[in-house]
């Protein structure tokens, strides 16, 4: 079965184009969102990929209306291909699942996507250990100061103050305590 799947994204798009393609390529069923739907809920979408059958194959007028990215199309097809379900774009012609051309090129699609993903951190971790080296705190703000780490650490250590009892008084969790503790033996050493 034909099952075709339709989305616009914005005020000045209708639905009109792309169900009168998918209709004229054969669709049987159409699913579609709209503007007025939840962008990221996509209920017509969720429907469909439940309700797809071994040997159907879904139809989208352009990629894009299928997808937010090639990582969230890779996801989608591989939903589609675990269901033994075909994916076409009639816009890209070279999309076509059903084929062996259709698979390798969504084959090389998640060897970028990877590759991409691989990039992004890497280049995430050298951003924060360069912010580290010029000494970017990264993460929440301290709720403590330096002059209250130090007095904290001379209330438990040398006054006798309880762990408990220094939690309470500066209104912070026993784990900071300890914490602070940990970090200012370290720096006596």
């Amino acid at each position: 079965m034909l099952i075709g799947y339709a989305r616009v994204s914005t005020d000045e798009c209708t639905l009109d184009v792309q169900v009168w393609h998918l209709r004229d390529v054969g669709c049987e069923a159409i699913h579609e969102d709209s503007l007025l739907d939840d962008e990221k809920a996509r209920p017509a979408l969720r429907r469909l990929l439940q309700e797809v059958e071994k040997g159907d194959i879904v139809i989208v007028y352009r990629l894009d209306r299928l997808a937010r990215s090639t990582q969230h199309l890779l996801k989608i097809a591989e939903s589609l291909r675990q269901k033994d379900v075909g994916l076409r774009s009639i816009s890209e012609p070279w999309m076509d699942t059903t084929s062996p051309e259709g698979r390798i090129v969504m084959t090389v699609f998640a060897g970028i996507a990877d590759f991409e993903r691989s990039l992004i951190r890497e280049r995430t971790a050298a951003g924060r250990v360069n912010a580290r080296q010029r000494g970017i705190h990264m993460g929440r703000p301290a709720k403590l100061g330096p002059a209250e780490n130090a007095r904290i650490y001379e209330m438990v250590t040398q006054d006798g103050l309880s762990v408990a009892d220094a939690a309470t008084q500066f209104n912070v969790h026993k784990a900071t305590i300890y914490r602070i503790i940990s970090k200012c033996r370290g720096k006596e050493s």
